[in-house]
């Protein structure tokens, strides 16, 4: 009880910082310390940011993002626990698997829209590739990770009770990597929306990134604020989203 008392208090002050900046913020803007054609105000950004979602602009921009992020994710978390399986649970999948990936994970996003470019267009299958890409790659290290770390008295004790190999992998191996997985999810998540901010500078005509160019273009840092704080609010939610399922899958660890 004494834990939890002083643990809200902590939680709460936690909002100091964060608002103390923003005040800062906006007296520097105030007193012309930060020019405007710099960076907006937050009264500027937050009015900004009502005219947005009153004209519709910014819930189209998120509805179009967000499902970039989507289907992106699919194809790549599809690609990485693919992967992830079979290098993890064989040796020669990892023997063969392993390195290549490791290889290509370490090339940054953009060096690769040039060649995804060539390769898809500029229509929406880079940024898709380009999404996809940063979500594989968090996946399969942990999922790799996770099953090559399964205890192997866990393992030992499984086959002594008479499980087939088929059975181990299912009830002791799979289990023990779903919190390392899970870590992986939470990487992927956050990677995935890096990678749309990079993605949707590839010739984009919708979107928070195309919203983000055309205020540049018209120097209104306000809305390029506005269109930064969707992205790090979408970067917060779904990361916040997975922490609850987390809590939920892995119940057992608090008992």
């Amino acid at each position: 009880m004494t834990l939890s008392l002083v643990r809200k208090p902590a939680q709460q002050l936690r909002w100091i910082s964060p608002v103390a900046l923003v005040l800062l913020w906006q007296l520097a803007s105030s007193t012309g310390v930060l020019p405007p054609e710099k960076l907006a105000s937050p009264l500027t950004v937050a009015q900004s940011a009502g005219e947005l979602i009153a004209d519709g602009q910014l819930l189209d921009a998120f509805t179009v993002s967000l499902g970039r992020v989507f289907f992106g994710f699919l194809i790549g978390g599809a690609f990485g626990v693919a992967l992830g399986l079979v290098s993890g649970l064989s040796r020669w999948g990892e023997t063969l698997l392993d390195p290549p990936v490791q290889m290509l994970r370490t090339l940054p996003h953009l060096g690769l829209i040039p060649l995804f470019i060539l390769w898809f267009g500029i229509g929406e299958e880079p940024k898709l590739a380009l999404v996809a890409s940063g979500v594989a790659f968090p996946l399969y290290l942990n999922l790799h990770a996770g099953i090559r770390q399964t205890d192997p008295g866990l393992v030992e004790a499984a086959r002594v009770l008479g499980y087939s190999r088929f059975e181990r992998i299912v009830h002791v191996v799979l289990p023990s990597a779903v919190p390392q997985t899970l870590v992986g999810l939470r990487i992927a998540l956050g990677t995935a929306w890096l990678s749309l901010i990079v993605g949707e500078q590839i010739n984009a005509d919708a979107g928070l990134g195309f919203l983000i160019n055309n205020a540049r273009e018209f120097l209104r840092t306000d809305v390029v604020v506005v269109g930064l704080v969707v992205y790090a609010l979408l970067g917060l939610t779904t990361d916040a989203l997975v922490r609850v399922l987390e809590r939920r899958i892995l119940r057992w660890r608090t008992r």
